[in-house]
Order: structure tokens, then sequence, then C-alpha cells
């Protein structure tokens, strides 16, 4: 579980310091808009409210209580799920994603109200009106390999035994 601890803690302090030196040194809360590589990358200010693409961002008030109560809860449950038996190294890493991308974006809503998302990635001729942070691209990763290292270091069961 030291890995995961490790990554959740590197997660949470990248993620925060990603979202102080945008939103706050290069000022993006008050400019909205920084082009770094058009069309490809830039930073657009987005405040979300509610959970992935702004769904259920109405009450703001409650709806930022219920996400922060959601998010420790399935940190909680992440972290006791890997810690009850020995996990793989990838699984550990996985977990430590997971957990660290959502705690950053607790920290987001209990600071701001809201979680910063600011990089937007886009094409030519595509414009796409969503931003996200480092701790979704985290939470995202993490969600993957756990679905994909899930199991891979336990013996499987064989139906006799469930039998006796």
């Amino acid at each position: 579980m030291r890995l995961a601890g490790w990554a959740a803690v590197v997660v949470v302090l990248v993620d925060q310091a990603s979202k102080y030196l945008v939103v706050q040194r290069l000022d993006l809360a008050t400019r909205q808009l920084i082009e770094v590589a058009p069309p490809w990358l830039s930073l657009r200010m987005a405040w979300n409210r509610g959970v992935n693409f702004g769904l259920f961002a109405n009450d703001a008030g409650v709806t930022r209580w219920v996400l922060v109560a959601v998010a420790l809860a399935i940190s909680a449950w992440v972290w006791w799920w890997v810690a009850r038996e020995r996990q793989s190294r990838k699984l550990q890493l996985a977990a430590g994603l997971l957990v660290g991308g959502a705690l950053g974006n607790v920290v987001d809503r209990l600071i701001y109200g809201a979680v910063a998302d600011f990089v937007n990635i886009a094409a030519p001729g595509i414009a796409n009106p969503w931003s996200f942070n480092i701790a979704d691209v985290a939470i995202f990763a993490g969600a993957l390999g756990l679905v994909a290292f899930a199991g891979g270091g336990q013996k499987p069961r064989d139906a006799r035994e469930e039998l006796r």
C-alpha cells in the first residue's frame, strides 16, 4: 500500500500545484483563455460545480457537499479494497492515481466551491467546449488501471471449493 499512498500524494501535490500556477499565477480565472499551442492546446477556465461535463450542477450548494462525500466514500472504498489483500504494484498504482485525483478535486470543492478545470485540447476545425485537469486524468487512468489489473494477483477460484 506504500506505492498507492505515494502515488496519491504525488497526484494531489502535482494537481494542486498546477491549479495554483495556472489559475492564480497565470491569472486564468480572470483571463479565461490562454492559447498555448493553437488550435491544439489552450488553457480555458471552467469551474465545474457538478460531476463530469458539469452534470448535476444546478443546486451548487447541495451538490458540492454531496460530491465531496461521494468522492471521499469512493476513495475510502477503493483504499480498503486494495489494502485488504496483497495486490500487484500495478493495481496499487492505479488505486493511488484514482484516490489522489479524487482528493485533488475534493480540495478544489473545499477551497473554491467547484473544481478548477483548465486544460482544453482540440483540433483544427473542431472546437472542444470541455476542459479538464490533472486530477481528472489521474482518476481516468486509475479507474482504467483498476479494471485492467483487478484480479491479476489473485488465484482463480475453484468451483469445487465453493461447494464445500
